[in-house]
């Protein structure tokens, strides 16, 4: 019987062992999470765990329900020792679980506590993490550091004034970089309510009057090269289903002026502007050399109970079952062949479409690196078992030493560790290559492969090097 997560955790032979200590003390890229500026800015030391942990982990809330938890103890104002102890007795029966994981690798490097976190033990687990919260460096830029980070690229509105990365640019003692990214989802979202009145929020953070398609593309270029004037290098879309239809300047004008008076789109109007809109983003975004991210396959905000009562985010999203192939391939050939693709990560939630995003990314290659990238595996897929089936289908249909690697898609300044849990899998899964004698123990390659995925790959991409 194994020890339980000890420095051996998931390195399974010699190879996977050497080759984790190549790659584990590489820097930290953060190119895609859920950070908040504002608190990166402020820097406050958090009142203890409990706010570390379940302030805002929509993960850990939807296995907290499962388990049968009361909303009080999950995002209502229940005492926080009381929701720490509803959170240790969840996570116990959590085996198989990334949040298993997840939660012990934290203990373990951010609080010296190596013992499993049950029911039982809640309490004095609880009080030794506070104590160290109370006596310093716990702060969101200390927990940053600690963690290797050399930069984060956080999630932004396309109306976002930016003004907290601003105050961060002129903190010149914090040594991490800290980039905007650009999300214009409520641009895309024309069939959601509350899309004219994020038009009117658009129209004031670009100072154009947003009253046509037209002006609302000069609104959203403006935005863009504010973004980059800000340092920003990525972009970010969420596309439950990738659709391609294409639109007359007439027709684009019809459907935009329908939804800002607050008429109802058809589905097809709604393609037809998101195709649209897609479009001009990417050549945008080729002309800056932004790294152009979809995420598809979320289906969100399924309890409506609970979005009334509490909004999105609150761990009420799955996974959808889409047909996106047709439509991904309508996109980027349109753009391959307008001289308009920008570099690209195509993410999918539904681990079926592995095949469908990795062979689709092989189509596009070309002028750089791994242009097209089949993204990480994210939220749902972002586990044990997930990864390795990532990874054994980027490496079975691309060039794994291409691989810009993980990401923490997180909210939690605690969430580091997911990279070091990353490159374990990393090291393992190609350590399995060598013991089965697929691939040579050629140490020099090899290290730089995984030196590669965990930093410089991702660094290279994204030009912040």
């Amino acid at each position: 019987m194994k020890a339980f997560m000890d420095d051996g955790f998931l390195l399974n032979c010699e190879a996977a062992r050497t080759l984790f200590d190549e790659c584990r003390n590489e820097p930290i890229f953060d190119w895609h999470c859920h950070l908040s500026p504002k608190e990166i800015y402020e820097n406050k030391t958090p009142s203890g765990i409990t706010e570390l942990w379940l302030g805002g982990d929509h993960y850990k809330w939807r296995a907290m329900r499962t388990f049968g938890v009361d909303e009080k103890y999950v995002t209502g104002n229940a005492p926080d020792d009381e929701k720490f102890r509803a959170w240790a007795a969840t996570v116990e029966q959590c085996v198989g679980n990334p949040l298993y994981h997840w939660t012990h690798l934290e203990l373990q490097r951010y609080f010296g506590i190596y013992e499993p976190l049950t029911l039982a033990n809640a309490d004095a687990i609880r009080e030794k993490a506070d104590a160290l919260i109370r006596g310093g460096g716990y702060t969101p830029r200390e927990l940053i550091s600690r963690s290797g980070v050399k930069c984060v690229c956080t999630t932004d509105d396309a109306a976002d004034s930016l003004e907290y990365h601003e105050l961060i640019k002129r903190e010149t003692s914090f040594g991490t970089s800290v980039l905007p990214a650009f999300r214009p989802d409520k641009a895309l979202n024309i069939d959601v309510p509350g899309y004219s009145q994020w038009c009117d929020s658009l129209q004031a953070a670009s100072g154009i009057k947003v009253d046509s398609f037209e002006a609302l593309l000069d609104a959203l270029s403006s935005r863009i090269d504010f973004f980059a004037s800000m340092g920003c290098r990525a972009s970010d879309h969420a596309l439950t289903v990738v659709t391609y239809e294409d639109a007359s300047s007439d027709e684009l004008e019809s459907i935009f002026k329908a939804a800002r008076s607050g008429e109802k789109l058809s589905a097809i109007e709604v393609a037809k502007y998101r195709t649209a809109l897609m479009k001009f983003f990417a050549g945008k975004y080729s002309g800056l050399g932004w790294g152009m991210e979809i995420h598809i396959g979320a289906l969100r905000n399924n309890n409506r109970r609970l979005f009334r009562s509490y909004g999105p985010d609150v761990g009420c999203d799955s996974v959808a079952d889409g047909d996106n192939a047709a439509g991904l391939s309508a996109l980027l050939g349109s753009l391959d062949e307008e001289g308009r693709l920008p570099k690209t990560i195509l993410f999918d939630l539904n681990p079926k479409d592995n095949f469908v995003l990795a062979t689709m990314a092989g189509n596009f290659q070309g002028g750089s690196k791994g242009k097209i990238q089949f993204g990480p595996a994210w939220w749902f897929s972002d586990s044990l078992e997930g990864m390795r089936k990532q990874l054994a289908d980027f490496s079975t249909l691309s060039v794994l030493g291409t691989f810009i690697g993980m990401t923490t898609d997180s909210r939690s300044f605690l969430s580091y560790p997911r990279h070091e849990y990353f490159r374990r899998i990393l090291c393992g899964f190609i350590g399995d290559k060598v013991e089965n004698g697929e691939y040579p123990f050629d140490i020099a390659v090899l290290s730089r492969i995984v030196r590669n995925i965990s930093y410089a790959n991702a660094a290279e991409y994204f030009g912040i090097v």
